[in-house]
Parts: structure tokens; sequence; C-alpha cells
């Protein structure tokens, strides 16, 4: 596939997540809740989620930002839900090399969607968009132990 297929495809991939998002929404009950946002370009966050045995066995988001970071808390929520703590965290520092442009195990990204970020990183100012959703999932499984 051609690198303009790819980056078709990427994009199409990430419009998709950002018009449909998964695990949008908000829950019901005890659930740890997580509000972040960027204030560089106005990105905003609030995540649910509910870990029980150290598994990640719901997540939501609700928020406003561009179609990056609402794409991204989209994949985020289909790649953690069902993951250990300490997977979902890995996962979370592998997703946050892949946007610093480092080389990442491509097994870690091939998690659903993910890997159609993978161009972000081109984009300096964009970076924190795609990582606004990860980020909050860290904040809230860390301050959960």
């Amino acid at each position: 596939m051609s690198f303009n297929n790819l980056d078709s495809l990427y994009r199409q991939v990430i419009m998709d997540h950002y018009k449909a998002p998964r695990n949008r929404g908000k829950m019901d009950g005890d659930t740890l809740t997580i509000d972040m946002n960027n204030p560089t370009c106005g990105d905003r966050i609030e995540l649910q989620m509910k870990v029980e045995d150290d598994i990640i066995t719901d997540v939501k988001f609700l928020g406003e930002g561009c179609s990056i970071s609402m794409a991204s808390a989209s994949m985020m929520t289909e790649a953690v839900k069902g993951k250990r703590v300490a997977d979902a965290l890995d996962m979370s520092e592998a997703f946050s090399d892949m946007m610093l442009g480092k080389d990442v195990d491509a097994d870690e990204m091939e998690e659903g969607d993910i890997a159609a970020l993978q161009g972000v990183s081109q984009f300096p100012a964009r970076i924190k968009c795609a990582t606004l959703a990860w980020k909050a999932m860290e904040k809230g499984v860390k301050n959960e132990d």
C-alpha cells in the first residue's frame, strides 16, 4: 500500500472515531472520574472508569475538542477496556513514545485503531491533543492505587 493510500486510510479511521465515538457517555454508580483539559487548544475530557481487581472493567468519556483528541479518546477507551491496569499503563507509555516519533513495538499499537494516530507525531502542536485521554487514564489509575 502506498504512503498516500495509507495516510488516507488513517484519516478515515480518525474521522470515523470522531464522528461515531466509541464509549462516549456517562456511567452510573461508583466510578473514577478524571477531568482534564488542554488549555493551549481548548480540548477537554471527562473520563470515567471502573476498576475492579486491577482490571479496567468499563471506561467512558465526555468532552469536546478537535478530531484528534476525540478520536484518540475513543480509541483509548476501546484499547484499555478489559485490560489489567499495568497493561493499560504500558500501552499508554508506548502511545506516548509513538507520539514522540520513537520506535515502538508494533504489537502494542495494533490494539484497535491506535496506529492511525501515528502521523500526529509529525505535528508537535497536536501531540497534546492525541495524548489528553491517555494522560487522564494514567492519572485515574495511578490515583486509584
